[in-house]
């Protein structure tokens, strides 16, 4: 059946009324501001993705594109929380984007990815700010297995969408269509393009995210660069501060606990995971690692930081028990009343493989526990 004008104007109208998009006379003050409809589609110049011009003259482009903006705009509170997280990450995307002289547009992409949300995932396993699938991360140099996933680094997953985006305009010569392979893969549009002998994205039949992708960005784009006039009213103070850090190196000489680090950064455990969310786990691997520490925290930091890796040394000699014949985890964490996870947690254990007599344990009892530790036998 098709639809009238006039019933596809009401039934947006109730779709943005219910959202509080569309308000009527009788609606609340607050609501009372929101742009209405038309005013919502109205634009003063031409709208471009990556400098290119969107065909928005064409009645079919134009519904895509409208149907994309009102979504976006009907999840109000969403957007509110990408547009408040803007100034905390985008800046730093967009410094790298201009430093490889790629569109600043593209920046939009990590928005209607992510939500610039650092572990963010899908369905289908993709991770991170770019939502890159764990093959494709590695492909473009980011480290990916039990101690990083380098996906949810803000920095490094950057660069490698550089690469990536980089790579497919070479290959596409659009940027819509390095997009579009970005989001269905590359040998999907390749054949798209073959079969149905046209290379313009607008024209192309893909899958339906494909079709959508681009106007989700167009959407993500407009509201970003005009919040006001599509109804959100953000002052200074309504967005998140700005991504701020120190650098500094740590060198492991063997498996640190990160604890460590959030200590000689006068610190706490989450505040260093959430600086390095590509951190996985309790502990850095040997080697010589660049951490985020919070911003100002970087004077005496290597003083301290030997200290305490001393201190851990010393401490975790006094705290080795050996297994026993028929011990097993629950029966040493009710030994030394301690959580059977913090002691999974203090040795790495994998949980598959069954701890077995002469194994040497540390286990960070309370005082009156420390001589059963130390009088542990190989049994």
């Amino acid at each position: 059946m098709k639809t009238t004008g006039i019933v596809r104007f009401v039934l947006i109208a109730a779709v943005l009324s219910a959202s509080g998009l569309f308000v009527s006379n009788a609606g609340s003050s607050e609501l009372s501001g929101l742009p209405p409809l038309l005013t919502s589609f109205g634009m003063d110049s031409p709208l471009e993705f990556c400098g290119v011009k969107v065909p928005l003259e064409t009645p079919e482009v134009r519904e895509r594109f409208e149907k994309e903006l009102l979504l976006t705009l009907w999840n109000r509170s969403q957007t509110i929380l990408w547009l408040k997280r803007s100034r905390r990450y985008l800046p730093h995307i967009e410094q790298m984007l201009k430093q490889n002289g790629l569109p600043g547009d593209i920046k939009y992409i990590a928005v209607a990815e992510s939500a610039l949300l650092p572990h963010a995932g899908s369905r289908r396993g993709a991770i991170g700010f770019w939502q890159f699938m764990a093959d494709t991360g590695r492909k473009y140099g980011l480290n990916i297995d039990e101690y990083v996933d380098e996906r949810r680094n803000l920095f490094f997953s950057t660069a490698a969408a550089v690469r990536y985006f980089n790579e497919l305009y070479q290959k596409f010569g659009s940027w819509e269509l390095a997009a579009a392979a970005y989001n269905m893969g590359e040998a999907g549009l390749r054949a798209e393009i073959m079969e149905q002998e046209t290379n313009n994205y607008y024209q192309l039949y893909l899958p339906l995210e494909t079709q959508r992708y681009i106007f989700r960005i167009l959407s993500v784009k407009l509201i970003l660069t005009d919040p006001e006039k599509y109804g959100f009213k953000l002052v200074n103070d309504d967005y998140y501060p700005p991504f701020a850090f120190d650098t500094v190196q740590v060198d492991c000489r063997q498996e640190t606990p990160i604890r460590i680090i959030a200590r000689s950064a006068n610190t706490y455990f989450k505040a260093i995971k959430d600086l390095n969310p590509e951190l996985r786990g309790h502990y850095l691997r040997e080697g010589i690692h660049k951490i985020l520490i919070p911003k100002g925290s970087s004077e005496g930091f290597q003083g301290r930081y030997a200290e305490l890796v001393n201190t851990y040394n010393s401490v975790k000699k006094d705290k080795i028990y050996i297994v026993r014949q028929g011990d097993n985890l629950s029966s040493i964490a009710k030994k030394f009343d301690v959580p059977l996870a913090a002691i999974i947690i203090w040795n790495r254990i994998d949980l598959k493989s069954p701890i077995y007599p002469g194994q040497r344990l540390v286990i960070y009892a309370e005082e009156a526990k420390v001589d059963e530790i130390e009088t542990g036998t190989d049994g």
